[in-house]
């Protein structure tokens, strides 16, 4: 999947780059080596472009279900399209799955209350947030791509290896 060895075996390559695409897409920032940095920006631009191409793929459902009475009630309910359902799968076998973490003074309740109906927030954050973003991006502009930005820190202390910063744009 990487363009680099990065010094590993290819196993070891491979889950360094799936974490680092994980928390690049999670937080939006990370400090790397340069490297690492050029085939994280690889990755992670295929799954944004991914997620960017097949988000609107929806399809409404009628499904009956029981109420607490009972009684069958007839809801719709709006499921992932196939092309969107294969995207979603492709991305959730590449990235880790990072949880929801409770915000500062955030009492237990409402913690709950705002993480209630996602298994993967993750990639709720990609189709949600990342690929309308870049989607209404590249209709304005007429450019795919170039998600990324890589701007250059110096020479860590110790090794002189060339540290970056990846993040988002």
């Amino acid at each position: 999947m990487t363009n680099q060895k990065l010094g590993r075996p290819s196993k070891e390559t491979n889950a360094l780059v799936r974490g680092l695409v994980s928390d690049l897409l999670w937080f939006g920032k990370i400090e790397t080596t340069a490297a690492k940095a050029k085939s994280v920006r690889s990755q992670a631009e295929k799954l944004i472009t991914l997620a960017m191409n097949t988000y609107e793929d929806t399809v409404k459902v009628t499904k009956e279900i029981k109420d607490d009475k009972g009684v069958k009630v007839k809801t719709e309910v709006v499921n992932d399209g196939p092309k969107k359902l294969q995207a979603r799968r492709k991305i959730m076998s590449y990235v880790y799955d990072r949880q929801e973490q409770r915000l500062p003074k955030e009492s237990i309740d409402a913690f709950k209350a705002r993480t209630e109906g996602i298994n993967h927030p993750l990639l709720e954050k990609i189709f949600n947030v990342y690929a309308p973003k870049y989607a209404k991006r590249a209709k304005e502009v007429g450019q795919g791509g170039g998600y990324t930005r890589i701007i250059k820190l110096g020479q860590r202390r110790g090794d002189a290896a060339e540290m970056v910063i990846i993040e988002l744009i």
